[in-house]
């Protein structure tokens, strides 16, 4: 008998984390963070549900913090197994957790300065660089579409989800008294309109499907008229003397921002001369990124040619601002430029200095590009309900234009994911929502329904057998 625990992204998109246990094993799928309000992300602070030292392994299915955030988390409270990953998601993993770690030491010190002054009670870190080191010993690389016996009676593949790079569906096998049953698990499932990776891998077998939701109460706006409005935006922010500003996340949108910057740049549409990369994380994803264009799609012949070469030579005009000092001499930059900066949710790094010094002007741009979290700044931006925001301690006005392109998510939409989903046989395997909201779950789950294929949307604790 095999049994699974849903313990996060239920309900809601973060936290992807789902206990499996087999009679001999028990095997974790995904550890990551909870984004977005102050009330949710304390989540991350309560103790695991689950001893961690009984852990045999961890399947994580891509590098997102969503998914990978509380590993160090795992590894500091006993887990001491191996974490299977793909090839780029090895590279990946340092990058997101080093540079997770670092925000949240400099949290803690902050906000403990705060708290000796008030004399209140000192917080602890979630988990420290030594936690990282640790952890990010015991990764082991597993090449798309290799299935590996990584546990006795449990094997697993990972296959191209198109997300972000290295991200995976992953499917996992278990032999459970001489039976074996098949558990897919779509991670964050790319959009197929996506410029740089290719489309998700179409899977057709499987007895239990975990199937995310994030999009799943709509359709993205068509390719054209979102690049049709970028253009626009980028020509009234020049015509207009305003900066354009981009919260973008370091992996994935980042990348496809340049990408498409470059392509509207070859068309004659790109009328700013000065791209700022404003994210050493991002600056560093992007080289990891070129270091795996293998792995790239080959629908843009042009790019295909160019993308070995690196991004400076497909985006002319593109500087990295790296150092704290020259983030703030983008600060002082009043208008004609394009600035990209993370967090792609507006809820710490530089994006928020960016903010605070354009969104009061009544000529500057704001691209939404990327999901927006509820309670997270991005999210309060897109709703437009409130006029005046309080950024990085100062009231800030809420003149600048706000503008949310859709087609460029990195996820899937509703009918997307409906599509991908009906590649799989008769009879359907038993399907469970996750990672998404619950009026984005319920609308796909209605959709499903529709077509005569039952979906369940699980709570958090739920457990199923199998």
């Amino acid at each position: 008998m095999t049994n699974l625990t849903f313990f996060g992204a239920t309900g809601q998109v973060t936290g992807s984390c789902y206990l499996l246990e087999t009679n001999a094993h028990r095997l974790l799928l995904d550890c990551g963070l909870f984004q977005g309000s102050k009330e949710t992300e304390q989540q991350n602070e309560a103790d695991f549900p689950f001893n961690p030292a009984s852990l045999d392994a961890v399947v994580l299915s891509h590098a997102h913090l969503d998914h990978c955030g509380r590993l160090p988390k795992l590894v500091k409270e006993g887990f001491k197994g191996p974490v299977f990953l793909t090839d780029a998601s090895f590279s990946l993993l340092e990058l997101m957790l080093r540079d997770a770690v670092h925000i949240q030491l400099r949290d803690t010190e902050w906000e403990n300065k705060r708290r000796e002054r008030a004399g209140k009670k000192l917080l602890e870190p979630l988990y420290d660089l030594e936690d990282v080191e640790a952890l990010l010993k015991l990764r082991q690389r597993i090449s798309y579409y290799e299935e590996k016996e990584i546990l006795e009676g449990v094997s697993v593949s990972f296959h191209e989800a198109g997300h972000i790079l290295g991200s995976s569906i992953v499917r996992l096998r278990i032999n459970d008294q001489n039976r074996v049953k098949t558990l897919v698990f779509s991670g964050d499932l790319g959009n197929p309109n996506s410029p740089l990776l290719r489309d998700p891998c179409i899977l057709s077998d499987a007895d239990i499907l975990l199937l995310e939701s994030t999009y799943g109460d709509r359709d993205h706006k068509p390719l054209d008229n979102t690049l049709t409005e970028l253009r626009e935006t980028l020509a009234e922010a020049a015509k207009n003397g305003g900066n354009v500003i981009i919260p973008a996340f370091a992996v994935g949108r980042t990348q496809d921002l340049i990408y498409w910057l470059g392509k509207i740049q070859r068309q004659g549409g790109l009328p700013q001369q000065q791209i700022y990369l404003d994210s050493p994380m991002a600056i560093s994803a992007s080289e990891i990124y070129a270091n795996h264009s293998h792995l790239f799609n080959i629908d843009d012949p042009e790019f295909t040619k160019i993308a070995p070469q690196g991004w400076h030579a497909w985006l002319k005009g593109l500087i990295y601002s790296e150092s704290t000092e020259e983030s703030m001499a983008v600060n002082r930059i009043a208008g004609g430029a394009i600035i990209i900066a993370g967090s792609g949710m507006c809820n710490g790094g530089r994006i928020r200095h960016h903010l605070k010094y354009n969104l009061w002007r009544h000529n500057a741009h704001i691209i939404i590009a990327g999901f927006q979290a509820e309670g997270t700044l991005g999210r309060i931006l897109v709703d437009g309900h409130q006029k005046h925001i309080k950024i990085l301690g100062s009231e800030i006005n809420v003149a600048a234009k706000i503008h949310t392109l859709g087609a460029l998510s990195a996820h899937a939409d509703q009918s997307q994911l409906l599509a991908w989903a009906s590649h799989f046989n008769t009879p359907k395997p038993r399907l469970y929502l996750v990672h998404g909201e619950k009026s984005a779950a319920l609308s796909l789950q209605a959709s499903f329904n529709r077509t005569g294929w039952s979906a369940t949307i699980p709570k958090v604790g739920d457990k199923i057998t199998f």
